[in-house]
């Protein structure tokens, strides 16, 4: 290498190194003054998050836990009267297919399966004894039946029109 060379790699070494020093003060001085403004919260973006950190289900203690739960409950049912199941279909056999065949089909819970046998006992109590555990819901020895089969937005008049193709369609 010349001296030429040298003299030029030295210059150019120190001008790539004030660049860096440079680069590093400008950084620096930047996080600095950025640090120092106040910056105005998006409520878009609040909102978001406050979505996302919400808890799933809620935690009731005590009477005010019990209130607060019984109030939740009555909305929840009152949301669900004002949307009809199945488009208000009144044909049992749908419903039964959509909703009651899981539990009636396997005997979950003590439900009882489509046979004679099964719904003996419970024909002998009546059709009104029936359509009231069906919408209402029932707790008993052979099994339970949650109110209308567990979804709260069949009408009284689906549940019934159900209960009686059910009962149509023993075998």
């Amino acid at each position: 290498m010349t001296p030429y060379d040298l003299q030029f790699m030295k210059r150019f070494a120190l001008i790539i190194a004030a660049l860096m020093a440079l680069t590093v003060v400008l950084i620096v001085a930047a996080h600095h003054i950025y640090g120092k403004q106040e910056r105005e919260p998006n409520a878009a973006i609040a909102a978001q998050v406050g979505e996302r950190i919400s808890p799933i289900g809620a935690v009731y203690a005590g009477a005010t836990g019990d209130a607060a739960l019984a109030l939740a409950q009555q909305r929840a049912a009152e949301a669900a009267k004002a949307q009809v199941a199945y488009d208000g279909t009144l044909d049992g056999g749908v419903i039964y297919g959509k909703l009651c065949t899981t539990c009636h089909t396997g005997g979950v819970a003590g439900a009882p399966k489509l046979e004679k046998a099964a719904w003996a006992a419970r024909i002998a109590q009546g059709n009104d004894t029936l359509y009231t555990h069906a919408i209402g819901g029932f707790a008993g020895a052979a099994g339970n039946m949650p109110a209308r089969g567990g979804n709260p937005s069949l009408t009284d008049d689906q549940v019934k029109a159900t209960v009686d193709w059910m009962l149509a369609n023993l075998q």
